[in-house]
């Protein structure tokens, strides 16, 4: 009997040199996803585009080079930084037809490839020097605030690479600026991390003096396997992450009576035990009306039980629900060092009051909207 012809290439009777032009061709490019520690993203301003948008750090793969040597080759030209990127955030694949290519240029289609370029410490960023014939300026933004000066597709790109790394989940593959495989939580609900004004207040650990008034409790909110619970407001910008929890109103007999009150209107959560962490001091209460000096309450507290998702009545709007562990949780919120700290009290707080565990790395993901059933 001859040999089965069944699973040969359909090209392998031809010469070489017409089985290699037979094969599709693209562009390679290679880009960072590079962040500050409030986690705002880096983009830099090229000299050489007309339309005066901005670009992710990184370029071109030249002959026999390899994408992840390209991107650690344009990080040092481009900003003076020698980076380690361990890990691959996005693969993207642009058709040669898509109207954000350059208009003129015989694109025969692009692979991207986007790499985690970690965060920089605030020494590295005084240390980024910049070619000023190619570039002009550099920017940490805020995502909601980079996805206006980057190309629109550049812009769905860099969303996905950067909610990769934040959300722990698989590298992202995508076709033309969109998932062509499951969305993630935090790009099916638009989340986007933005820098929060008293980030950086240090977590005062004693009682609140009896003069200042407390304006805001918000707690992180643990589910037996050491996850705490997110919420994401959505609006015509994207959704914002926050902890559960909001403003003390003059019918709240004590800060946790609003705990309790807000985490069930907004997360459907019932809570048990809350415990104080510390507070952070507002010195002008300008969010509030300018009332002036007043504490913001941090706390933790167990979840009992999720119910199923409803309209949050101060809104008008069902809010997000998501697992995260406290340090994704630190990040998506923006508070920085100050943040990733009491992630980690409370963290501590929660093993020692209610010997919950540390919670193991793991992808970010959305409450049932049925809600769950806590062991």
């Amino acid at each position: 009997m001859p040999p089965s012809t069944e699973h040969s290439p359909p090209c392998a009777a031809l010469p070489a040199a017409q089985y290699a032009a037979s094969r599709h061709a693209a562009w390679l490019g290679a880009a960072a996803i590079i962040t500050d520690e409030v986690g705002r993203v880096l983009l830099v301003h090229p000299t050489y585009r007309d339309d005066g948008t901005w670009l992710l750090p990184g370029g071109v793969v030249e002959p026999g080079e390899h994408p992840h040597l390209t991107c650690r080759r344009e990080i040092t030209e481009e900003l003076g930084l020698d980076l380690s990127l361990p890990a691959v955030l996005a693969v993207h694949s642009l058709s040669a037809r898509h109207p954000d290519r350059q208009p003129g240029t015989a694109c025969p289609g692009e692979i991207r490839f986007v790499f985690d370029g970690g965060t920089l410490r605030p020494d590295q960023v005084e240390a980024i020097r910049l070619p000023p014939e190619e570039l002009s300026e550099y920017a940490f933004l805020e995502t909601r605030d980079a996805v206006q000066r980057l190309r629109p597709m550049d812009g769905q790109i860099m969303l996905a690479a950067y909610r990769a790394r934040l959300g722990n989940t698989a590298t992202a593959h995508l076709a033309d600026g969109r998932h062509i495989l499951d969305v993630p939580a935090l790009d099916r609900h638009d989340v986007h991390v933005r820098r929060r004004p008293l980030w950086d207040s240090p977590l005062h650990r004693d009682p609140v003096p009896e003069q200042l008034p407390v304006r805001q409790a918000w707690a992180w909110c643990f589910i037996p396997d050491g996850r705490i619970v997110l919420v994401a407001d959505p609006g015509p910008r994207g959704a914002l992450p926050m902890l559960p929890g909001g403003t003390v109103e003059s019918t709240d007999v004590v800060p946790e009576d609003t705990l309790h009150r807000e985490a069930a209107e907004e997360a459907q959560l019932t809570l048990a035990d809350p415990v104080r962490l510390g507070w952070v001091l507002d010195e002008t209460g300008e969010v509030y009306g300018g009332v002036g000096p007043n504490a913001r309450l941090r706390l933790a507290a167990r979840v009992t039980a999720i119910g199923p998702a409803a309209v949050d009545p101060a809104t008008g709007r069902p809010f997000a629900r998501l697992l995260a562990t406290p340090a994704q949780a630190a990040a998506l919120l923006g508070w920085g060092p100050p943040g990733a700290r009491q992630a980690q009290l409370a963290v501590d707080t929660a093993h020692t009051r209610w010997g919950l565990p540390t919670a193991q790395p793991a992808a970010i993901e959305e409450i049932p909207a049925e809600g769950m059933r806590l062991s």
